[in-house]
């Protein structure tokens, strides 16, 4: 036969192979489609693994109870999840930065801060963003050329609290049936701060439009804090103020009033002639143990375990599963007292 026509035989017999059933060949399969936005598929594994998680957990007082206790709750949260907590004073702009270096050189991946100066925002954000961290900040918000930055964020709702502070004050002070003409309202400032300030001027409009009479309203302007900052705002408004018998106090948190409480106590007032209404609860809870009442009757009782353990799990959740959190989270607070403060404190989680 010749070639040629071989040649055909050969590839006729192909063709007709070609065209039996089960020889066809495979088609290629479909790639499998992408997860949608914001999903994840069952396989897929979180971008790092929790042991190799370091948060970083930077506040501005670490001697004060209400911190201690936001670090409590947020070694409670790192169990939990078998993450690395790193725990940081940040009492001055300078320690803010040179520990997130050192967050940097352990390999954190984010930290939670509250800074000691809100207007060091920039700075922290800067270096932050030097290393590839995220950041949370709690309790004060990060401020630029006067205005809030877009970071997350989680604090007090301040004004319904500086509200809830003031109407405590002056339900006590209706109650005992105090005389407004003898009666002072001391307000003891941090105006420099914006959470600051929404706390007491929330007090002020409550007391003010309830009929206290706005010229009995007097400022003392503290330059820290805490108790010895308030103690000597406080002294030196009562030498200015020394026709007033009976005073009501209230603060940006518990330090502040217990300053007051304690200057009044200097001058001879007492737990009848003071009504105390602070914010925060963990310092108050010394102040309500004492064996006799005093002038700080109470307190508007923040929960440190949102601040410090709901932070902590945000940030982590962030890092190994890219779930962001919320741009702002506010809390709320409850108003206790001597008889109510170990109750609440109990149900809350913030004693055994």
């Amino acid at each position: 036969m010749p070639v040629h026509r071989r040649l055909c035989w050969i590839a006729l017999a192909v063709l007709v192979a070609a065209s039996l059933p089960g020889c066809k060949s495979k088609p290629e399969p479909e790639p499998a489609a992408a997860p949608a936005a914001g999903q994840t598929t069952s396989s897929t594994a979180p971008a790092v693994h929790p042991a190799d998680v370091t948060i970083g957990f930077l506040v501005k007082q670490p001697e004060e109870p209400w911190f201690q206790n936001e670090w409590k709750f947020a070694d409670k949260c790192a169990k939990e999840y078998g993450f690395r907590l790193s725990k940081m004073g940040a009492e001055n702009g300078e320690k803010v930065l040179a520990n997130i270096d050192a967050l940097h050189t352990q390999g954190a991946q984010g930290f939670i801060i509250c800074t000691p100066d809100v207007k060091l925002g920039p700075a922290i954000m800067a270096k932050a963003k030097q290393y590839g961290m995220k950041v949370i900040a709690v309790d004060d918000q990060f401020v630029d050329k006067g205005e809030f930055m877009d970071v997350h964020y989680m604090g007090i709702a301040a004004r319904k609290i500086g509200e809830m502070m003031g109407q405590a004050a002056y339900d006590e002070f209706q109650k005992r049936g105090w005389a407004a003409d003898e009666t002072g309202l001391c307000v003891v400032t941090y105006e420099q701060l914006d959470t600051a300030r929404e706390r007491t001027d929330g007090a002020i409009d409550v007391i003010t439009r309830a009929g206290f009479p706005k010229e009995r309203v007097f400022k003392a302007a503290e330059r820290t804090t805490d108790v010895p900052g308030a103690m000597e705002a406080t002294l030196s408004l009562l030498t200015q103020h020394p026709e007033v018998k009976k005073w009501l106090a209230v603060s940006m948190n518990d330090e502040g009033v217990l300053g007051a409480v304690r200057a009044m106590e200097q001058r001879g007032f007492g737990k009848d002639t003071i009504i105390g209404v602070g914010i925060g609860g963990t310092t108050a809870l010394a102040e309500f143990d004492k064996p006799e009442p005093t002038g700080f009757f109470a307190t508007c009782l923040i929960n440190p375990y949102r601040h410090g353990f709901e932070t902590a799990e945000m940030m982590f959740k962030w890092i190994t599963e890219g779930k962001e959190p919320p741009k702002m989270t506010l809390t709320e607070a409850t108003v206790v007292t001597r008889d109510t403060c170990r109750k609440v404190m109990t149900e809350q989680g913030l004693l055994d």
